[in-house]
């Protein structure tokens, strides 16, 4: 019974051993790697042939394609106020988020408690998707863009409502005003 036992506490801590010796970035490392190759899978089923411009950081794995572009409309810096109509996608082109209520309707995600209108927000003050973000800095107000962008830039390894885990994402992105904060 006593060897059994020495048996079992053994396992037990050479398992613990052995998981603490697992890196998290390496983890993370294959992630980002399965989310790229995702994310080349589906801009090659969907390809954005009517793109105006685009930008594409593949070693982050983030592609942004522009629909409209305003090359005079004015682009946004840290204190600015961004405000955004927004579609949020998976890769499967299931709608998960949107500020556009009928979009909500049509996608059946439609919530009767919700306010369905522009949101507001000033980036570089704690926004929650990295990725959505740094969309908004590249582009000027009155562009419409799609942003395709892995999981760590995303929601990450946090589930959120209808997104799963590690789960890479889509935005349609309107950068429909920009409020500039007033210079000294």
């Amino acid at each position: 019974m006593n060897y059994r036992l020495i048996a079992f506490a053994a396992l037990i801590l050479g398992t613990l051993s052995m998981a603490s010796c697992i890196d998290p970035d390496q983890t993370q490392e294959v992630i980002l790697e399965e989310n790229k190759e995702a994310i080349k899978k589906y801009i090659a089923d969907n390809p954005f042939t009517g793109a105006l411009k685009n930008y594409t950081e593949e070693q982050e794995g983030l592609y942004i394609f522009w629909e409209v572009v305003n090359e005079a409309g004015k682009s946004i810096v840290r204190g600015d106020t961004a405000t955004v109509d927004y579609v949020g996608k998976l890769l499967n082109n299931e709608v998960f988020d949107t500020s556009i209520e009928q979009v909500a309707r049509d996608n059946g995600i439609f919530a009767s408690g919700r306010n369905y209108q522009p949101l507001k927000f000033r980036p570089g003050f704690n926004f929650a998707i990295v990725g959505f973000e740094f969309a908004i800095g590249l582009m000027k107000e009155g562009e419409k863009a799609t942003v395709i962008m892995p999981s760590r830039l995303g929601y990450g390894t946090q589930p959120n409502g209808p997104v799963p885990a590690n789960a890479p994402l889509i935005f349609e992105i309107e950068l429909l005003k920009v409020d500039k904060v007033p210079q000294n």
